[in-house]
């Protein structure tokens, strides 16, 4: 039976084959994108079904302290634009979250005021150098101290030029993602072109070019060069989808478990990075079935070995992993270098945790190896990484006595995550 301590959860196993249903929340993503594109339209937006998580809250903070506001009812926001407010310094609060880091700087560089940006130790850990370059080369006034990362503060002069600019994003596709979302604010627009390699997570990029299209911008590509001209945002309602890298665990537990998991309101079309899954589930021998009212997935009591390149769906990496430690032979993960620049080094955690538990897990220069072995309960570490947190779980379906260390983190992007697992097991 799962229970709880001030610091720790304990995981609950399954007694055998599920048979539940499940909705998860909105799309973070989705959520902190929407809400970024509303404070920057020329009117209100009703934002639907958005993620309430720590992140989601944080960005929404942001973009009050940058001059928007928002008005939460039920299970929806209204979101008013940035408008003029003075020239007094200002203050964003980050915590450790990525998109409000990455995406709100320029945002404040079309104000009038100075903005001081800081969070938690780990965000200042985090990539971000390559973002604030190509801001300030677009003409945003940025004081970093030099060291490419938070704290820093943007000196907002009423607008920013805009213009050509290279990017390397190969650390992550919020940078080019954070360039996009603003470009339609800027004097002349944006162009960026992308140099050093691909960035991580295509869906991500696509996510970016949907929304903006969803509210009125034009975005044009060109293999990796991206153009936003300047336009007037609107999009008065939208409607966020379910965060589907967040069902993650409770597509795999199917898979783990056995027997059948549905998820309700799962998009028949989405750029989400977590549809993914659906083709990878059905890869290794379990029944899929999506219909217009969400996915069922039916586990078959088996799981292959694999090789998975994981280097556009990275964010995936921590259930995939858990996983495939229940596979039938070994497995590699590649492509997922970035992660080490995540809330932590993901690889890293992942690796230890995994093995403390009895899993053949090492490290690979960009992903994991993993043998299958007898796992045991312990504690598992969660590093304030809710994707660990998620992990866990899937491991405690079938590991008696795995206790999660700090399972709150787990409300950067759902909340009410152990409650609704402990429902899934009722």
């Amino acid at each position: 039976m799962a229970g709880n301590t001030a610091n720790t959860w304990s995981a609950p196993v399954a007694s055998g084959p599920l048979e539940a249903g499940v909705r998860v929340p909105g799309s973070k993503s989705i959520t902190n994108r929407a809400y970024v594109l509303a404070a920057l339209s020329a009117e209100p937006t009703l934002v639907r079904r958005p993620l309430d998580s720590r992140d989601a809250r944080l960005m929404l903070g942001a973009l009050a302290a940058l001059g928007a506001t928002t008005e939460p009812g039920g299970e929806n926001v209204l979101v008013r634009p940035m408008a003029p407010s003075g020239t007094d310094p200002v203050s964003v609060a980050l915590g450790n979250a990525g998109t409000v880091a990455r995406f709100t700087p320029a945002l404040a560089g079309l104000g009038s005021r100075p903005v001081l940006f800081d969070g938690d130790e780990a965000i200042r850990r985090r990539p971000i150098a390559p973002l604030l370059r190509a801001l300030t080369e677009l003409g945003a006034d940025i004081d970093d101290g030099g060291r490419g990362a938070p704290p820093f503060t943007v000196r907002g002069h009423g607008g920013i030029a805009g213009g050509k600019v290279e990017l390397d994003s190969r650390a992550s596709s919020q940078f080019l993602s954070a360039l996009l979302l603003a470009g339609p604010s800027f004097g002349s627009g944006v162009t960026v072109r992308l140099i050093g390699g691909a960035p991580p997570s295509e869906p991500h990029i696509a996510m970016t070019l949907d929304l903006l299209r969803r509210f009125g911008a034009a975005p044009e590509r060109s293999g990796t060069e991206f153009h936003v001209p300047p336009a007037r945002l609107s999009c008065p309602d939208y409607t966020v989808e379910p965060d589907l890298s967040t069902a993650a665990p409770f597509v795999v537990a199917a898979a783990v478990a056995g027997g059948r998991v549905r998820l309700e309101g799962w998009p028949e079309e989405t750029t989400q990075p977590g549809d993914w899954l659906r083709g990878l589930l059905t890869e290794l021998g379990q029944g899929v079935e999506l219909d217009a009212g969400g996915l069922t997935v039916t586990g078959t009591g088996s799981i292959p070995g694999a090789r998975l390149d994981l280097h556009e769906v990275g964010e995936l990496t921590p259930v995939v992993a858990a996983m495939l430690c229940f596979a039938e032979g070994p497995s590699v993960i590649s492509g997922v270098a970035h992660l080490r620049g995540h809330e932590t080094d993901r690889l890293a955690a992942l690796a230890t945790e995994l093995s403390g538990l009895g899993a053949g897990v090492t490290e690979t220069e960009d992903g994991l190896e993993i043998t299958p072995a007898p796992l045991h309960g312990g504690v598992f570490h969660t590093y304030e990484d809710h994707r660990l947190v998620m992990a866990a779980a899937v491991l405690g379906l079938r590991v008696p006595g795995v206790l999660v260390e700090n399972p709150a983190t787990v409300g950067k992007t759902f909340p009410g995550f152990t409650g609704a697992w402990g429902a899934m097991l009722a």
